[in-house]
């Protein structure tokens, strides 16, 4: 059985009011899902903390194979080995994404397009949670 992840970050400004989203998918139903307000944080800070917290609520699935879908390129190639991680404040993301790997076994990192209908849903959930914490 595999578990499918889509997350996705925003932040309005860079660095600017942020949030995180996830979906995670069994048997081709969502889940869980979660979005929360992150204060004031980059792009990137985001959608690693995305990534980190469907990771943690993903822990429970820790001997089946899971696969994360993001639409940034950037932090997808950092956690595939494929760019290195410059920015110090994102080392300290990819040390923890790096540490739930090891609690979790196999997992797969991929990038998709924002046009994904998933990463989309994960978008809609940032969106809603800054209109409300912003507006």
């Amino acid at each position: 059985m595999t578990i499918l992840i889509y997350t996705d970050g925003a932040a309005r400004g860079n660095p600017g009011p942020a949030a995180a989203a996830y979906l995670i998918i069994k048997d081709n139903k969502i889940i869980t899902s979660n979005s929360s307000y992150l204060g004031k944080k980059t792009n990137n800070s985001a959608e690693y903390e995305a990534i980190i917290n469907a990771l943690q609520a993903a822990i429970e699935y820790s001997n089946e194979k899971i696969v994360v879908h993001s639409d940034s390129q950037l932090v997808i190639r950092q956690l595939n080995g494929e760019y290195k991680v410059r920015q110090k404040h994102l080392q300290n993301y990819f040390n923890k994404v790096k540490e739930l790997i090891d609690t979790l076994g196999i997992v797969k990192f991929t990038h998709l397009r924002r046009t994904n209908k998933y990463i989309q849903k994960c978008d809609h959930l940032c969106n809603d949670i800054l209109d409300r914490r912003i507006h």
